[in-house]
């Protein structure tokens, strides 16, 4: 090839990659809340099996403040904010139910409006 004719091409991949770099940029942000979303579920799952271990453990008038602290216990101050978690107990099983709220981009700012579930059940412990 000519060097007339590479010379026309100089700077065409830089051209080309910053008309890229918005999809790239969406995608980065795409998948960066796709992975919040995922560890808001992975917290929720643990707080409610956290709280309903506890609960279990808890004498029955104590169960509900037991319950409550396990299950926000290991949430960072991000998600504890909106956090419900909450235990109950009927035939001898415990349950509880955690609701968490996804962040948006960056955890402790605003949150997406659907929130997370986490359910856990066990065995009430024999006193």
């Amino acid at each position: 090839m000519p060097r007339s004719a590479r010379r026309r091409d100089d700077g065409q991949v830089t051209i080309e990659f910053l008309g890229m770099m918005p999809t790239i940029i969406v995608t980065l942000v795409v998948l960066w809340q796709l992975v919040l979303v995922g560890y808001t579920f992975t917290l929720a799952g643990n707080a409610a099996d956290e709280a309903v271990r506890a609960g279990t453990a808890a004498e029955p008038g104590e169960r509900d403040a037991a319950c409550r602290a396990a299950g926000l216990d290991k949430l960072s101050d991000a998600w504890r904010a909106g956090a419900e978690v909450g235990c109950t107990t009927g035939g001898g099983y415990v349950t509880s139910d955690v609701k968490l709220e996804v962040p948006v981009l960056f955890p402790g700012t605003v949150s997406v409006p659907l929130p997370v579930k986490g359910h856990a059940g066990a065995v009430e412990e024999a006193k």
